[in-house]
């Protein structure tokens, strides 16, 4: 598994808001799984857009929930443990950089020691 697109957001701003431009910057794929919190129909509508299927877990809250398979959602976890491995890097797991650039660039540096981007 390797980084397609990193954007480095708030830390009080909800996952859906960086979602739709996120997506732009991905690649054609057949069925996107996304965490729960991009779960939005401005998303699902962007995803159907691109001809891909959203397999996104509902959100606990919503009365109507959109199909969603539990068995092809067990291939993310690779997504899971590939944030889990940068908190083997300290300057990463305890955000000491107070300016965005400098933790985007301490982001970035595990990603092309650990995985050769």
């Amino acid at each position: 598994m390797r980084f397609v697109a990193l954007i480095l957001t708030g830390g009080k701003v909800a996952d859906c808001t960086a979602g739709a431009e996120l997506l732009e910057q991905l690649c054609h794929c057949d069925i996107r799984h996304d965490d729960w919190g991009y779960d939005s129909n401005a998303i699902r509508q962007q995803v159907a857009d691109q001809g891909a299927m959203g397999n996104i877990p509902p959100k606990t809250h919503l009365k109507w929930r959109n199909g969603f398979s539990s068995f092809l959602y067990c291939n993310r976890n690779a997504t899971e443990r590939m944030f889990c491995r940068f908190k083997d890097f300290p300057r990463v797991a305890t955000r000491y950089d107070r300016s965005a650039a400098n933790f985007l660039a301490a982001v970035c540096t595990p990603a092309i020691v650990s995985y050769g981007l």
